[in-house]
């Protein structure tokens, strides 16, 4: 960064601190101790960067979860050597040989993966864990379909011998919702007896329900100091956030009372006050939907949004008495202003607005200087 702050190079920024990221796994593994983590790392590491992320969760993590094959690809083209499990499987035959060659574990949902497993030809075995739908309805084999799915997949040559069961809950973050203990219920009784290992916990049900860790836990949101519940902030529940989304005031304007801010004059001056321009906007990821008063954490306040947000810049009302200036850093989600309260206003998660931050807001990783020796499962 020059030090002329009207030369603002990549003024929005995504800070990315390590040893949050490290104190929230701790945490997880705390709430499970008997259970393995499976670390999950997809849509970029929540945002975070993939590659970043793995690299400093490795020694805490026993495996790595993604979504897609292309995720997968990029954690071994790193070098990343844990297991690493693709949470959707694998969608077309001509994949397989891939996950072989890499050593890429595969979720299995359906007839029509069975059926391409059954029908390749592959160097060596796949492993596998087999998805049980156990009231999400979202991917998975119903209950009376797992005997079946087992035994297709047990004759199978390309299928390791011992096959894994996961399934996902679909309300854990409700909290006096029944559905997540029918889940509960559901999945121990169609695996209580199977030699595979099992999984059906991932952020919720790691913090809410212990009676749901089983073998494996999955965190995903929490690793990033993120609540998986919408009331509750990470720090409430003894996390760190990873990421400061923060970017500077490129102008501030003198306004009188009653006069118009930005597009559609949303917005209007109730007095005479200092509006500040801050160089971000739905272009780097931040929610165009964020209404009037959303916060702004600048020079140790939180100032409200004033007007709508637009592809590069917000406005920002700094009051009458402002002494800000050209160039001060804005936080529009970090430790300062927790993302779950921005999330909260535009009826939406934390999970959605990490992620959608873009490629053009450069991610800044801090030194890791965690001095926590890793993890290992009691489970292993």
């Amino acid at each position: 960064m020059t030090n002329n702050p009207f030369i603002m190079t990549n003024a929005a920024k995504a800070i990315i601190d390590p040893d949050a990221m490290v104190h929230n796994i701790q945490v997880m593994r705390r709430k499970a101790p008997d259970s393995k983590v499976m670390t999950v790392v997809k849509s970029d590491g929540y945002g975070h960067g993939l590659t970043s992320v793995a690299t400093t969760l490795a020694p805490y993590s026993d495996a790595f979860g993604v979504a897609r094959i292309e995720e997968a690809l990029t954690l071994r083209q790193a070098g990343v050597t844990l297991p690493i499990v693709l949470l959707e499987g694998f969608y077309e035959a001509d994949e397989l040989p891939l996950l072989v060659e890499h050593q890429l574990t595969a979720t299995v949902h359906c007839d029509e993966q069975v059926a391409m497993l059954t029908q390749a030809t592959l160097p060596s075995p796949l492993s596998v864990w087999l998805k049980v739908d156990s009231g999400m309805h979202r991917l998975g084999f119903e209950p009376d379909q797992v005997p079946g799915a087992l035994s297709a997949l047990h004759a199978c040559v390309n299928v390791v011998s011992e096959i894994g069961f996961l399934s996902h809950f679909g309300c854990a973050d409700e909290m006096d919702n029944p559905i997540t203990q029918a889940q509960i219920n559901t999945f121990t009784h169609v695996t209580d007896g199977q030699l595979g290992e099992r999984s059906l916990a991932a952020s919720s049900g790691t913090l809410f329900w212990p009676q749901s860790h089983f073998d494996w836990v999955r965190p995903g949101i929490c690793l990033y100091g993120i609540s998986s519940r919408i009331e509750l902030t990470g720090a409430e529940l003894g996390l760190k956030p990873a990421m400061r989304l923060t970017s500077r005031v490129m102008a501030v304007r003198r306004l009188k009372a009653g006069e118009p801010v930005g597009y559609g004059a949303r917005w209007r001056t109730e007095r005479d006050t200092l509006i500040g321009v801050i160089a971000i906007g739905y272009g780097d990821g931040y929610p165009r939907l964020a209404p009037d008063g959303t916060p702004v954490w600048l020079n140790g306040r939180e100032v409200p949004l004033a007007g709508r947000v637009s592809m590069d810049m917000i406005t920002v009302d700094l009051g009458p008495d402002a002494t800000d200036k050209v160039g001060d850093e804005a936080v529009l989600w970090g430790p300062e202003l927790p993302v779950e309260r921005i999330a909260r206003l535009v009826d939406t998660i934390g999970y959605e607005l990490v992620c959608q931050v873009t490629g053009r807001v450069p991610r800044q990783y801090l030194t890791c200087t965690s001095s926590i020796p890793p993890a290992v499962s009691s489970n292993q």
